[in-house]
């Protein structure tokens, strides 16, 4: 046969994909741990939502695309009077969710935030319910809502487990797009070829560029990012559900599939990797592991890598605040993904700049005694020099142990600690966190915390009143898993 021809026999579906729309359709959800993380998860990612409203640089990219539009049963999008397509709404959700980096984390070979394919999932709900309602049949029901974002936790945070698309420079968010597609053409009704095609589509789409996301390039697209992967999701989905075809080896096609194409070099000198690192490595199959082992973010708005230090900086606070110009030096031990991603020096841009440098979510409760979103405005940055002063004293080692224990499945832990010292030639003793209050590990401390950070939110936009009956259907499992979608969103409209 000659060579100069290519062999035209349709594959079969690529067995990852294959694994995925099997797992969204016949999984069912009895974790009873990992429902009622969901839950929580649900309240913290809408607030995270609520609060991002109050920043005219998120509120300016919401909306529909052309102005006037009006939608038959549109999805909301909570905290606001909008009513939009399930693709725009997906956007809009999205973006709300991330814009603050406040909602839920997932650290392993590669990082990332479950909770973004709340976007997708909630516009596709709501709008189902609505149009179900319309041809008077049932509702989807908020326990739907759950099982799809377990589904979705977990098709994310299992790649995630051995796979780092950022080790090739790519971003995580393909993993959103992958994840929320599989579910939202499962909640349109898909069946297994048509959930595959929808999945292979994700894939082949390919992955943004994690420059955004970096020094010197960190802006605020990582704050929309997310939105934009769900919404792609609702849209392929769609598409999909209409009858367009799927690629059956998007990801092991030879030359131009997404093996070879975008995970066969590695970021830092391009050498091309052997064929049998290019395929993805899993460790466990799909169940409801990432849902029950999430991480929160409860006490700082602040890239994940650095939650153990603004903690440990607000310990240190009240021993250093009176003497913050006598500094020498801050010695700070951490993990080696925090220096990777979030360790910088020289100026910093833009608000998004600020929440992905470690030495600033250092230097400003270590001064102030807190970190909230406001802290990485300009005004305040351009008002406080203090800031870049301590800045600029830091030094930054890798702790061998805290990047090993990153990694163990067992712990997980995200540590760092601080030591602060003196031109007298005096120190504060070192102070070392291992776990945020996020962590599973921290639980029983940490869920009242959450609730607490979920009130404050919803206070941010909706009256007193509103507010109590959000919070109490949100706090009781039974009654939210039984509540239709389309009540559910009523709650949050802005009128």
């Amino acid at each position: 046969m000659s060579n100069n021809v290519d062999i035209n026999n349709r594959p079969d579906y690529d067995h990852v994909i294959q694994d995925i729309a099997d797992y969204v359709l016949s999984f069912s959800v009895s974790s009873e741990e990992a429902l009622d993380t969901a839950r929580n998860c649900l309240l913290d990612t809408l607030g995270c939502g609520l609060l991002a409203l109050r920043f005219p640089e998120c509120t300016k990219h919401l909306g529909p695309i052309v102005q006037g539009t009006l939608v038959p049963n549109g999805a909301r999008v909570p905290g606001t009077s909008l009513s939009l397509d399930p693709v725009k709404a997906a956007w809009d959700i999205g973006c709300i969710i991330r814009w603050l980096d406040y909602n839920d984390t997932w650290l392993a070979a590669e990082w990332g935030h479950p909770s973004d394919n709340l976007g997708g999932i909630l516009a596709v709900a709501d709008h189902l319910s609505q149009v179900k309602l319309s041809k008077g049949e049932s509702p989807l029901m908020m326990r739907e809502v759950l099982e799809a974002m377990v589904m979705a936790h977990e098709i994310q945070g299992v790649i995630a487990l051995e796979n780092s698309f950022n080790r090739v420079g790519l971003c995580h968010v393909l993993l959103v797009r992958v994840a929320s597609t599989a579910v939202v053409t499962k909640m349109m009704g898909g069946n297994r070829e048509q959930i595959m095609a929808a999945i292979s589509q994700a894939w082949v789409d390919g992955s943004a560029l994690r420059t955004y996301r970096h020094a010197p390039n960190a802006g605020s697209r990582k704050s929309w990012a997310a939105g934009d992967a769900t919404s792609r999701a609702v849209r392929l989905a769609d598409m999909s559900m209409r009858g367009e075809m799927g690629i059956p080896s998007a990801l092991t096609a030879p030359q131009w599939g997404f093996y070879d194409v975008s995970f066969s070099k590695t970021n830092k000198n391009q050498a091309l990797k052997p064929e049998s690192e290019r395929e993805f490595s899993f460790s466990q199959t799909y169940d409801s592991y990432v849902m029950e082992n999430i991480l929160f973010k409860i006490s700082f708005p602040a890239e994940f890598h650095a939650q153990t230090a603004a903690e440990a900086s607000v310990i240190l606070h009240p021993e250093v605040k009176s003497r913050l110009s006598e500094i020498h030096k801050i010695v700070i031990r951490t993990h080696e993904s925090a220096i990777r991603i979030i360790s910088k020096t020289g100026s910093l841009a833009n608000a998004a700049d600020r929440d992905h440098c470690l030495q600033y979510m250092i230097a400003v409760p270590l001064a102030f005694g807190s970190l909230t979103a406001e802290h990485y405005e300009d005004r305040f940055h351009d008002g406080n020099p203090i800031i870049d002063e301590l800045r600029n004293k830091m030094e930054i080692f890798e702790d061998k142990r805290f990047t090993a224990e990153y990694l163990e499945a067992d712990k997980r832990s995200i540590a760092n600690a601080i030591q602060v010292f003196f031109k007298d030639g005096s120190s504060t003793e070192e102070v070392v966190v291992e776990y945020p209050v996020g962590h599973r590990r921290r639980r029983e401390e940490g869920i009242p915390l959450l609730e607490q950070k979920f009130k404050s939110n919803l206070a941010s936009r909706f009256p007193n009143q509103q507010c109590q009956t959000i919070f109490t259907l949100c706090k009781d499992q039974a009654m939210l898993e039984s509540t239709p979608v389309n009540r559910f969103m009523d709650l949050f409209v802005i009128s």
